[in-house]
């Protein structure tokens, strides 16, 4: 079954109620409808009128909300904006059930096209970040700088705690594993992503720990979580072994947006090996390396990824191309 089936959920006008996301202080949240999708986008007032736009893309079975801290951060740099990808955080499946990498830039590419908000300073993380290198290589015109952390891009010699995400776009994996996991509470399953997307799990708050249950548990009540959650993992896959002019590293070549690269020391997703490959790939690139950082830097450490936001924004290329590694 590919990534490009009808989807087999309920179209959006139909879908159950569920909880309110979760809006935190400061942001405000619209729903926009384009041609074939209807996209949540997360905003947060900027310190002042006129900044640079800018937005940020989530990764596998995340939400805008992930990037809550980083916007704080830099909320006196940037209009910050946030998207929920088509089937995650508040927003429905796009109408032909395209969950592949360039079905999502394709959501991202109409949503700026219809903002008219670009160029943007670009943001993406894991699966994001796989989607904001194919905008920046197929639309340069929509991106002023990029700055990806732990983006998803082809490894030919996967983490082995990476491969049960990979296993979810097998065709019936996710239907085995809802069945396998039925008794799971959502702390437990909370816990167990903290454990696996996060470099020391105990930097993450009460509150925040609580917050993700509750968000858990209401995306839990939709008919299309699992489904979106497979799709898309099929889609990373599905990228991974695409070649020639689409492939994700021959479009890393092709980005022309001063880039900057944060890689984690502890990310159990995407291999910190990768980093050196992706300096060379991306032709303007910097990059920040985080040791005690796992898969979401961004969450772990927003002030130091912050900071180095703020010196690409200052100086988007270097004599080099690089930036010395950040410690946290």
């Amino acid at each position: 079954m590919s990534s490009t089936e009808s989807p087999s959920v309920p179209a959006a006008s139909v879908l159950p109620r569920v909880a309110p996301v979760r809006v935190g202080e400061g942001e405000r949240l619209r729903s926009v409808g384009l041609p074939g999708v209807t996209l949540t986008i997360r905003s947060r007032r900027p310190a002042r009128e006129g900044l640079p736009p800018a937005l940020y893309v989530h990764g596998l079975g995340g939400s805008s909300q992930n990037w809550s801290s980083l916007m704080a951060e830099l909320a006196d740099e940037v209009d910050s904006e946030a998207v929920d990808l088509p089937g995650f955080g508040d927003s429905p499946p796009p109408d032909d059930g395209d969950y592949s990498v360039t079905g999502h830039a394709r959501a991202v590419i109409r949503y700026l096209d219809a903002a008219d908000r670009g160029p943007v300073h670009l943001f993406g993380n894991s699966l994001g970040g796989a989607v904001a290198t194919r905008v920046a290589a197929v639309r340069p015109d929509l991106v002023r700088t990029l700055t990806l952390v732990s983006p998803a891009l082809p490894e030919l010699r996967i983490q082995r705690t990476a491969v049960p995400t990979g296993l979810l776009g097998v065709p019936g994996i996710a239907a085995l594993f809802t069945r396998l996991t039925k008794e799971w509470t959502a702390e437990q399953r909370v816990r167990g992503v903290m454990g696996l997307c996060y470099g020391d799990p105990g930097r993450v708050t009460p509150e925040a720990f609580q917050h993700a249950v509750e968000e858990l548990e209401r995306r839990l009540r939709l008919p299309y979580f699992w489904d979106a959650m497979a799709r898309s993992a099929r889609g990373i896959v599905n990228a991974y072994t695409l070649g020639g002019q689409h492939g994700l590293w021959r479009q890393a070549e092709r980005v022309l947006a001063p880039t900057l690269l944060v890689y984690g020391g502890r990310d159990q997703l995407v291999g910190f090996r990768m980093a050196a490959k992706a300096a060379r790939a991306f032709r303007h690139s910097r990059l920040v390396t985080l040791p005690d950082a796992g898969h979401v830097a961004m969450m772990e450490y927003p002030d130091v990824v912050a900071g180095a936001v703020r010196e690409l924004l200052v100086q988007p290329a270097g004599a080099d191309g690089t930036a010395p590694d950040a410690r946290s």
